[in-house]
């Protein structure tokens, strides 16, 4: 059976899941505030589904919990065959970036998260690096990505992939990049992920 899914607002999905994770770890908002470094009447306004969160806010969050941006942002569709269209799903927007989460895949070996990834010229997006591997898959344009103290410039078809741990980043080159991003984590990064037990709050 094909099962289309159209999402829930980003806003409202993260505020969903957020209080949700938050309550299962028994954190408080205040905690959960200098976890993140994100103010308690912000947290307090993500969580009603209010406000539109960035994709600094998101990975802040998803640190501060220990869960995979995933489990913030992420419907669990129950199905065969899933039919996600790009254009029915929120976009999360950082500095240079606008992504799109597609899918979520757990299995024993880990979890995976599929985004739909487009980067505007004229900026640079930064991370300071998460837990994980990131693969990307240029569709269209062309990508630079620096990281591990060396900068790669990738075209239509081209693939790269590196431990996402240390500080990164990505710029456009001559006009918007078009791209898909793998987020991949090992069940030992989140335990849940892979029916384990809860990181410790």
């Amino acid at each position: 059976m094909l099962r289309a899914v159209t999402a829930m607002g980003a806003g409202k999905l993260l505020g969903t899941n957020l209080r949700a994770r938050r309550d299962e770890q028994g954190i408080s908002l205040s905690e959960l505030a200098r976890r993140s470094g994100i103010a308690k009447g912000t947290l307090s306004q993500l969580e009603s589904g209010a406000g539109n969160p960035t994709i600094e806010t998101v990975f802040s969050l998803s640190n501060a919990l220990g869960v995979p941006v995933s489990a913030l942002l992420a419907e669990s569709p129950a199905s065969d065959l899933v039919l996600v269209r790009s254009a029915d799903v929120d976009v999360l927007s950082g500095e240079a970036i606008d992504l799109r989460m597609l899918r979520r895949l757990e299995h024993p070996g880990g979890l995976f998260e599929i985004y739909n990834q487009e980067i505007r010229p004229d900026a640079v997006q930064q991370s300071d690096g998460h837990p994980g591997t990131e693969h990307h898959i240029v569709l269209a344009g062309r990508l630079r990505v620096s990281t591990h103290g060396q900068t790669e410039e990738l075209g239509p078809g081209d693939y790269l992939a590196f431990r996402a741990a240390g500080p990164h980043g990505y710029e456009a080159v001559d006009g918007p990049v078009r791209s898909v991003l793998l987020l991949e984590y090992p069940p030992d990064v989140y335990p849940t992920a892979a029916g384990g037990p809860h990181l410790p709050g």
